[in-house]
């Protein structure tokens, strides 16, 4: 399953790139229109967990690594797709979630995150001890990040070892982008120089070989660059190919690598089919489709106000204001300016942290609540195309129908870029 990725290089060697869409969300949603769209298609699917989301503690989400395994494996079940298809893939494992804390105690939290993630039957894993811990640097030096990968790493191999399993495959990088995209408005983001991504490569590789790890260095299949491509909370950088066309050659030196690019989320699929074809092969998604999801049910939540007076105004988006007010830590931080500034960018920012409340039991009761009362109602095509303009759904479908269209648009764009770049 996981070794479907390492055709990626050779596909890119031999003049036929393709990609593979990473889709980066814990949502039942997000995940039932990605395995659907996949039991469509045929084609494998590459889920990822973030280490913030799940882990071994139960991550923001509440799920440990076994949680999100089981609760995606029954919702491919339901769609009719082949297990074989399916490839789960950890996101950024590394100290992050403990980054505040002393790099001894963190990185022991993540040796133990790694090894749930591996024992859950994790395939991919993307190892990032790029950020620094309590007293250190915020960010490391690339012997640094390499030797803590390499820890990492041994933990990975030996918990395949010692429950008789495949192996993963692995993405390292020390260039690696602010996870749900930068807090603050952009005006450019560079490409990693060449010489940057060539260092990067070869401190690993020795580091690696030196730690024993050269046939785990082998099942390398990407690094983490930074292609030119960003999201901040109001604005997109898009792919700008001329400015990472000397990036893209450095892969003519490693035939058996490909560049995983982070963050290109809102990306138009021109930009990422050129990404595709300049070997940025695997293409991470996450905020942009929980950004599409709470889009969809907002609109949702607008028709309803339109066409069920019992149900009020606008009720669900009153519920997510008061949740984001009074557990504030996951926007905080993030969102800069004066109070309306503020409100807008917790229901409306491209960086889509309101996604980080969808599991909370008020919200969850509010969903619920918006579909069972357009449940079994036929949607005026007028009202759609106000609160709906670009989205094609049958009259009676149902609201989880019309939120699944709605994420299946992104997932459509990105499908497209991976398999016809």
């Amino acid at each position: 399953m996981s070794r479907h990725l390492l055709e990626l290089a050779t596909a890119r060697r031999e003049g036929r790139p393709f990609g593979v869409t990473s889709v980066c969300s814990a949502h039942p949603t997000v995940l039932r229109a990605a395995l659907r769209r996949a039991s469509t298609t045929r084609r494998h699917v590459l889920i990822e967990a973030t280490c913030n989301q799940v882990n071994h503690l139960g991550g923001y989400t509440g799920m440990t690594p076994f949680d999100f395994v089981t609760l995606v494996e029954k919702i491919a079940g339901e769609t009719g797709l082949p297990r074989e298809l399916l490839i789960f893939g950890g996101d950024h494992l590394g100290p992050n979630p403990w980054r505040r804390e002393p790099s001894g105690e963190a990185l022991a939290k993540a040796s133990e995150m790694v090894r749930a993630y591996i024992a859950a039957g994790f395939g991919k894993i993307h190892i990032d001890t790029s950020m620094g811990c309590a007293g250190e640097p915020a960010a490391l030096d690339d012997r640094t990040i390499a030797e803590r990968a390499a820890d990492l790493c041994k933990v990975a191999e030996a918990t395949a070892k010692s429950l008789g399993i495949a192996p993963p495959v692995y993405v390292l990088g020390t260039e690696v982008p602010v996870p749900g995209g930068a807090d603050h408005v952009l005006d450019v983001v560079e490409p990693t120089s060449p010489d940057a991504a060539r260092a990067t490569i070869a401190i690993h590789k020795e580091v690696f070989e030196a730690a024993g790890l050269s046939e785990a260095f082998g099942r390398v299949l990407a690094f983490v660059v930074q292609p030119g491509v960003e999201f901040g909370s109001e604005n997109v950088i898009v792919y700008d190919r001329p400015k990472a066309v000397e990036l893209a050659a450095v892969l003519r030196d490693f035939d058996s690598l490909v560049f995983e690019a982070h963050s290109t989320d809102y990306q138009p699929e021109n930009a990422l089919s050129a990404l595709v074809r300049d070997g940025f092969a695997i293409l991470k998604v996450g905020p942009g489709l929980t950004f599409a999801y709470r889009e969809a049910l907002y609109a949702l939540d607008m028709i309803a106000s339109e066409m069920i007076p019992a149900y009020g105004s606008r009720p669900l988006a009153a519920t997510m204001e008061r949740l984001m007010e009074d557990h504030p830590d996951e926007w905080r931080g993030h969102y800069h300016g004066d109070a309306l500034s503020l409100k807008l960018q917790r229901h409306y920012s491209y960086s889509d942290r309101i996604r980080y409340y969808w599991h909370r039991t008020e919200a969850a009761q509010a969903v619920e609540r918006l579909e069972a009362a357009l449940d079994g109602k036929q949607i005026p095509e007028p009202l759609l195309r106000q609160y709906l303009p670009h989205l094609t759904v049958a009259a009676l479908a149902s609201p989880q129908d019309i939120l699944i269209a709605a994420v299946d648009q992104v997932l459509m764009i990105y499908d497209s870029a991976a398999h016809q770049a």
